[in-house]
């Protein structure tokens, strides 16, 4: 079989497959409701792993994450820091679409983010400029977020490049609170 033969039948496969994702209006009812601007207000910090298509755990790292307003985008400056110790910047600028929908751009994301919120989920998708062994690849990130309580939420984003699947990178997101007895109440939505 030809390599060419096996990318359209990886496309036809991918495709078919990507029809039966969840839509994120099915979590419209889920409590508590996801409000994007209010849990990135401030500081926010996250730890997440990367496991590869087979399992494998392949990297892990810590987040640091300043939210603020600017004008009619939140602005989210994230800090990132790997178990190796190399440390990478993104500034993610996100604007609210007025539908429940959301763009956001960054420096190493290709075209355009594109997400939709309802009810305590994100799904989010975008292209991502990454470094793999000395060059750059192009990764489809599929994001799907979900808040916990009102200082919890948890991602689990499927990368993939041309439909193929790459791995997982699952990530925990804890609000920072400005009274540590804050963390301890339940959630009143």
């Amino acid at each position: 079989m030809s390599w060419r033969w096996m990318v359209v039948m990886l496309g036809v496969l991918a495709g078919t497959t990507g029809c039966s994702a969840p839509s994120v209006q099915s979590y419209r009812n889920n409590k508590p409701s996801l409000d994007i601007d209010r849990f990135f207000a401030g500081e926010t910090h996250a730890w997440g792993m990367f496991r590869d298509r087979q399992g494998q755990l392949i990297e892990q790292f810590s987040v640091d994450i300043q939210g603020q307003r600017q004008g009619n985008n939140l602005v989210l400056d994230e800090h990132f820091i790997y178990r190796d110790g190399h440390r990478q910047e993104r500034i993610w600028t996100l604007q609210a679409q007025g539908d429940g929908t959301w763009r956001g751009w960054a420096k190493d994301v290709v075209g355009e983010a594109r997400g939709e919120v309802a009810g305590n989920a994100l799904h989010w998708r975008y292209d991502l400029k990454l470094p793999v062994d000395g060059r750059e690849w192009i990764i489809h990130f599929d994001d799907w977020m979900f808040l916990q309580d009102d200082h919890t939420m948890l991602n689990q984003a499927h990368l993939s490049k041309f439909g193929v699947g790459l791995g997982d990178v699952s990530l925990f997101f804890r609000k920072e609170s400005r009274h540590a007895d804050d963390c301890a109440k339940p959630s009143k939505s």
